[in-house]
């Protein structure tokens, strides 16, 4: 990138700079005319100047020019106007020259905000597109957080000085020299007094705010490092909660923010005594032109309409100077910070531009070997890790690499994913460096995964596809308003030198993928696969089954989930299963549901903005009165509580039992047991207010067969079901819309996927119903066809920021099932399963090899294993040791003959 803003500036927008500069300079005209009309009309029809008679006349817009060399001459005899006629029409061209001054300035003024927004969008794609093409040993330095404040931020006022860069000062330097030169053309010495306090102005003012550019500068800085910290911060959380660090990290906050205020405050300092001084110069010129001018008036070699509009034209003089002043501190201020971005944005052997040229087609392998030909490779800190490395993979092996000592096979599985360079000898893919090779070459036929793998935000299904996204595959049609915004976006995307790729095209290279057969299905099909290979795919159904949908936005689905639902208790009652699940039903009582649950018998819309919950509010009280309900579930709370306090007061509150007692915690039963015996006490008050309702909150959530008190009765149960519409018919409109009631033959908006199948509560004295109910749903719903819907609505799951809703392990798997979706002559994993048990990474290492070994091109897979074990699934076992290999063969031939190995093995 260019060294100095205005030569960048200049190189890229120097035609419409000089388009806009003309169109300055024309209107420098107008601009000079509105000085000089003032004291036309002072002078002439005001003060009577060539009106001495009351019938005077005057010629209006009379000229006459000779044209030069070619002889000749045109003029206007001008109108005959009278005095008042006269001022009227001077009057009208001077409201009109206001109008086209304002129009001119609105003209340029838009102008500049175009060219301006245009370079700041350059600007910002080119550092990105730097971002993009940084080598992987500066990546690891720079601070994602810095870098894209600086991108968003700080080259904020690039954009805006832009427009300014040379037509501000163009103009303003135009406005200036014009009222100067009016000024000297009435009077020389007050010209001369003008000329003396601009000199001041121009030559102290920069001066005094070079120290604003130093103080901006480290402004600058400290902001960036502080958006750095935060965004540790952010990252760091569960770290910071792990080891209880919260208030260092808060010490360290305040202490930089204690820094940026110092600066700021001097900043805000000088910057105001600054702006003291010049407006102090600002208003002493009109002091000396008041008295000076008024005692040339007072002598009479200076008219009265002179003066006035010398004073006139200065009052537009300080203007454009103290906005020039500003424009040079900008400059400078700019310039600065284009520096510093420059110094993070040009690391040294970045990425060649035609390394990420835009290719489209399938690039295809040809049985090339991945080799590493005497390769050193250096940590972070610069210390040799491996030292004259030679390693060769051919087409179709499947190769463990082993670490005995230090870290080498992990850094060369890196240095094959192009995300550590050698520091000597060279990476070949067949014939060829692999770090000369194009990304479109080694970013398709090599898939690398590690532990540490990014998810962007965005559902489950766009990162699992993620590696499929090389080039727009196909060319979207628009047409009407959407084809006019098509070319508006792509012509200002080729003005500001970005890219006219379109997103809305489609950019899944369908001929990549890992299962090709050139059916509709290969998508499709590699994404299942990919998923089985990990053991994901029942991961991402339970995301869908936990998932709310809308039943207007899936009717189909819904549909099928209702049948799902009526299937399934039909099955349960053939196989006789019934007693795994109660269902809910509106002439019964629910024994697996709390009272709670029955009594509402629906489910509860969440409303945003809801200060309590439904139970808690006054209204639901209200209508359990109403219903008759408030003395039944009163005294069962009273007995409940009894009954609780009796068995469990006295035991600490880390005691096992409160583990499996969800109806209260330990400081609940001290709770309940102060309100017992003030209940209970020699006066037997009558119960407040507050105890009613937490004697009834607790008889909302007991469930017999769970906690078996014998308090729910037959005659309870029977209550409750029939007291269920009195309840509902109480309750405010409002409250009644929230709860869904349940209803065997359709779908429940409110309720998730799982709940709508299951309707109703899994038994819970039999322990193996879960698990017998899961195996059944499975089964109908891939009957029925409803699993692979299951598994599509579950790929819209939102994994949030960096995959943070899904677990570790989830993201490790997903990690490595994004590679496994797409087809590649090598795989290279670098331990990326560090989370899993031995007996899941075996089953997954075993699933992998299969599936990749499944696919027609036979690609070769280099595995980094934490579990020596494992490496007799492959063909061939590299064993690393120090940064050296010391052992290279099968697993049975290094099982026989070498120590290291068996060691490792044992």
């Amino acid at each position: 990138m260019e060294k100095n803003l205005l030569r960048y500036i200049w190189r890229h927008t120097r035609k419409q700079q000089v388009f806009v500069l003309s169109i300055v300079l024309i209107s420098m005209v107008p601009y000079f005319l509105a000085f000089d009309l003032p004291k036309r009309i002072i002078n002439g029809p005001i003060q009577g100047s060539g009106f001495e008679t009351p019938d005077a006349t005057a010629r209006f817009m009379a000229f006459h020019y000779d044209i030069p060399f070619i002889g000749g001459s045109i003029g206007f005899a001008g109108l005959e106007l009278d005095r008042m006629a006269m001022l009227m029409a001077l009057s009208g061209v001077f409201l009109l020259l206001v109008i086209v001054n304002g129009l001119f300035k609105f003209y340029i003024n838009t102008y500049k905000g175009r060219l301006g927004e245009r370079l700041l969008r350059r600007i910002r794609y080119e550092l990105v597109d730097r971002v993009l093409r940084f080598p992987p040993s500066y990546v690891k330095q720079v601070h994602s957080s810095e870098v894209s404040t600086m991108v968003k931020d700080e080259v904020e006022p690039f954009g805006g000085f832009t427009g300014d860069a040379f037509v501000q000062p163009a103009m303003l330097g135009g406005q200036a020299i014009a009222a100067l030169c009016f000024i000297f053309l009435q009077s020389f010495w007050l010209g001369m007094i003008a000329g003396v306090m601009v000199g001041m102005q121009v030559g102290i003012i920069p001066k005094m705010r070079r120290r604003l550019i130093t103080l901006g500068r480290q402004r600058q800085i400290t902001a960036r490092h502080l958006a750095g910290k935060v965004g540790e911060i952010v990252e760091g959380i569960g770290t910071i909660h792990a080891y209880d660090t919260s208030n260092y990290e808060r010490a360290d906050v305040a202490q930089r923010l204690g820094h940026i205020y110092k600066i700021r405050f001097d900043l805000y300092q000088w910057k105001f005594f600054v702006k003291f001084f010049n407006n102090f110069l600002s208003q002493l010129t009109p002091f000396l032109f008041y008295s000076i001018g008024g005692y040339f008036a007072l002598r009479g070699s200076l008219d009265v309409g002179q003066l006035v509009a010398v004073i006139n034209a200065y009052k537009d003089l300080p203007g454009p100077l103290k906005e020039l002043i500003d424009w040079d501190q900008s400059r400078q201020d700019v310039q600065v910070k284009y520096e510093q971005v420059l110094e993070q944005f040009e690391p040294p052997q970045m990425l060649e531009p035609g390394l990420q040229a835009l290719v489209v087609a399938t690039v295809c392998g040809q049985g090339e070997a991945l080799a590493a030909q005497n390769v050193t490779l250096l940590d972070g800190s610069g210390a040799k890790v491996a030292e004259a490395l030679s390693v060769k993979i051919e087409a179709g092996q499947t190769v463990a690499f082993i670490d005995n000592h230090g870290n080498g096979a992990e850094m060369l599985a890196e240095s094959f994913g192009r995300l550590v360079w050698p520091a000597a000898g060279k990476v070949t893919l067949g014939e060829n460096d692999l770090l000369e090779l194009p990304e479109s070459v080694t970013g398709r036929r090599i898939s690398y995964v590690s532990a540490d793998g990014y998810f962007f935000h965005g559902s489950l299904k766009d990162n699992l596809v993620y590696g499929l996204k090389h080039a727009p595959t196909n060319s979207v049609h628009y047409s009407g308003k959407q084809a006019v915004h098509r070319r508006w976006e792509v012509r200002e995307a080729q003005l500001a030198d970005n890219c006219d790729f379109d997103l809305n095209a489609d950019w899944i290279d369908r001929g990549s993928t890992s299962v090709l057969t050139g059916g509709p299905d290969d998508l499709k099909n590699s994404v299942i696969g990919a998923l089985n290979a990990v053991q994901l795919t029942q991961d991402v159904i339970d995301m869908a089954l936990h998932t709310i949908i809308d039943p207007a936005e899936y009717p189909d689905l819904t549909e099928k989930v209702v049948e799902l639902r009526l299937a399934l208790r039909d099955q349960l009652e053939k196989e006789g299963l019934s007693n795994l699940v109660v269902h809910f039903d509106p002439s019964r009582y629910n024994v697996e549901a709390t009272v709670g649950e029955n009594l509402l018998f629906g489910a509860m819309r969440p409303l945003e903005g809801a200060v309590v919950g439904v139970h808690e509010s006054d209204h639901f009280f209200d209508a359990l009165r109403s219903a008759g309900l408030l003395g039944l579930l009163y005294d069962m709370g009273v007995m409940i509580a009894e009954n609780l306090v009796e068995i469990f007061a006295g035991l600490p509150a880390d005691h096992p039992f409160f583990q499996q007692l969800e109806i209260l915690t330990a400081e609940d039963v001290q709770a309940y047991q102060q309100i017992l015996q003030r209940l209970k006490g020699r006066n037997r008050p009558a119960p407040g207010e507050k105890e009613q309702r937490a004697m009834i909150r607790l008889s909302f959530r007991y469930i017999e067969p769970r906690y078996r008190l014998g308090i729910l009765t037959t005659s309870a149960m029977d209550e409750l079901v029939r007291a269920r519409d009195r309840f509902h018919e109480h309750l405010p409109l409002e409250l009644r819309d929230r709860i869904e009631r349940y209803d065997p033959h359709r779908y429940i908006s409110a309720a998730t996927l799982r709940e709508n199948i299951v309707f109703g509560k899994l038994v819970n004295r039999n322990a193996d119903a879960p698990a017998k109910f899961r195996r059944l749903a499975v089964r109908l719903s891939k009957e029925k066809g409803l699993h692979e819907r299951l598994l599509a609505l579950g790929l819209e799951f939102d994994i949030g920021s960096g995959g943070r809703r899904l677990t570790i392990v989830q993201r490790h798997k997903l990690n490595l099932a994004r590679a496994l979706a797409r087809r590649s002559d090598f795989y290279v994993f670098n331990k990326p399963l560090p989370g899993l048990d031995r007996r899941a990474q075996e089953e997954i290492v075993k699933d992998v090899l299969a599936f990749l070994r499944e696919q027609d091109n036979y690609p070769s897979i280099i595995w980094v294993l934490s579990n020596t074990s494992l490496s007799k699934m492959f063909d061939r076992v590299v064993v690393f040791d120090r940064g050296s290999v010391v052992a290279d063969g099968s697993f049975e031939t290094l099982g026989n003959e070498n120590g290291i190995f068996k060691a490792l093995v044992a």
